[in-house]
């Protein structure tokens, strides 16, 4: 008789440590998943500053080659040409500067660039929120933390995008 009550005992024992030894595993997962999200949100502040800054930065040199090169050329062509004739058969044998788009192109890489890296960082953001839910709705998680409070994360999108999936139509496709 003895036996028996220490093996209950000892059944009693570990069944009831086991259950909280998985409830602080849930417990602290959850934690764990909550901070992960904030800190990915602040990362994805971080990023987007850099993203906005980078590609508002590149225009702006962009921009001052563009009114730089007008400039370099507007008074090349006036000294060049001022009072002579036949200017347009000059102009096809003389060297003239060139206008180099490679500026653009790398503006445009850019741009792709870092809209590709702040789509990443949202995604992973994404992830982690799904990840929570998945805790704290599916067994045996839901059962130690399905009682706390939802995951809230902030994905930026535009308004466009808003619209577009509030009628769940776009029909407007034009870059410019």
């Amino acid at each position: 008789m003895k036996n028996i009550v220490l093996a209950i005992v000892a059944i009693l024992v570990l069944g009831v440590g086991s259950i909280g030894l998985m409830y602080v595993n849930y417990s602290n997962r959850e934690v764990s998943l909550r901070n992960l999200a904030t800190a990915q949100e602040d990362s994805n502040k971080a990023i987007f500053d850099a993203v906005w800054k980078t590609i508002s930065q590149k225009a702006q040199i962009t921009d001052k080659y563009k009114e730089g090169f007008k400039e370099v050329y507007t008074g090349i062509m006036a000294g060049r040409y001022a009072g002579k004739n036949q200017v347009i058969m000059n102009w096809i044998k003389e060297a003239n500067p060139n206008f180099d788009s490679g500026l653009y192109k790398s503006l445009m890489d850019t741009v792709e660039g870092q809209r590709e890296r702040f789509v990443q960082v949202q995604l992973k953001l994404r992830d982690i929120k799904r990840e929570h839910d998945n805790l704290r709705t599916t067994f045996p998680g839901s059962f130690f933390v399905g009682g706390r409070s939802e995951l809230k994360v902030t994905i930026v999108t535009s308004d466009k995008t808003d619209n577009v999936f509030k009628s769940a139509q776009e029909n407007n496709v034009s870059v410019f």
